[in-house]
């Protein structure tokens, strides 16, 4: 049975969609803006856009309808996995591997294989069962994926409350002078090419901090650390201030170092235990790859052999 939830506007102010998002952090934000297009949201009786500015007073009505049953092909696909119990499963996930399938990729994708090894949870629907968060194709390293609705439910509330570890190491070009930064800057769709996010005025909010780890003689590794998690954040923050990353081939230069993509591992992860409320933290190697070129460019790097 589909269950509705009515809420009333106080003090809260801004676009329907993210009023929603912020009175009801048990949803996701993709469902809820799907239940604002489908009109399943009616505002004082009236279906809203969700760029509706919600006012003091406003009666809303929100219909959430039941999980989507899975109909995703199971794949027995081997997975490197760091942690599991019996409601979350951390996974450290090669480079080259989508996380979840998509019109462009029906098949062969992390939630195939996970599907293979465990129930997930249905928060997210058909195409994201268990995904509480995604690096993209061609990051490698740490996800935590829920095993059941409650589970994902705590996750996503700990990524929006920014109380979860989530740090990357990102080889860039250029040599950065500074050893530690921040970069908050609104990100959105490109209005030049759809492929791509950007710096927009009207963009989400996105922080990113970073922090010099080594210099070489063109190159720079660095650590990174997310307050937000919005698509392409670290690749598009760091071309933004001129140190886009190695081998990224949406927002890195043409000539840059050979490789399946952007040179990008989700290495540390962490968060609070959705049923015993422990803290635990994980972390992942560097794939071999990215190692070889580090290895290379600290011998090309005088002072470093």
């Amino acid at each position: 049975m589909p269950r509705s939830e009515e809420l009333t506007i106080t003090n809260q102010s801004g676009r329907l969609d993210k009023v929603l998002s912020d009175m009801m952090p048990d949803e996701s934000r993709s469902q809820l803006k799907q239940a604002i297009d489908e009109n399943r949201v009616l505002v004082n009786q009236k279906v809203e856009k969700p760029k509706y500015q919600v006012q003091p007073g406003d009666h809303i009505e929100v219909t959430i309808p039941d999980p989507v049953a899975l109909d995703l092909e199971p794949e027995n696909i081997p997975l490197d996995i760091v942690y599991e119990d019996d409601d979350v499963i951390v996974v450290n996930k090669p480079a080259g591997m989508v996380v979840h399938p998509s019109p462009g990729h029906p098949d062969h994708t992390l939630v195939n294989a996970l599907l293979y090894h465990s129930p997930l949870s249905t928060i997210n629907g058909t195409y994201r069962p268990g995904i509480v968060h995604r690096i993209d194709k061609d990051t490698s390293g740490l996800l935590m994926v829920a095993k059941n609705d409650n589970a994902h439910r705590s996750l996503a509330k700990q990524l929006k409350d920014k109380t979860n570890l989530r740090e990357y190491i990102a080889l860039v070009h250029g040599v950065i002078k500074q050893d530690t930064g921040v970069i908050d800057a609104p990100i959105g769709r490109s209005p030049r090419d759809r492929k791509r996010q950007a710096i927009v005025a009207d963009g989400r909010h996105a922080v990113t901090h970073f922090k010099v780890i080594e210099r070489y003689l063109n190159y720079t590794l660095i650590s990174c650390w997310l307050e937000t998690g919005r698509t392409h954040q670290i690749r598009v923050h760091m071309k933004s201030i001129g140190h886009p990353l190695a081998g990224d081939p949406l927002y890195g230069p043409r000539k840059t170092i050979a490789g399946s993509g952007q040179f990008l591992h989700a290495k540390k992860l962490g968060f609070r235990h959705p049923v015993t409320g422990k803290q635990l933290v994980f972390e992942a190697p560097l794939p071999s790859d990215f190692q070889r070129v580090i290895n290379r460019l600290r011998e090309q790097t005088p002072g470093l052999q």
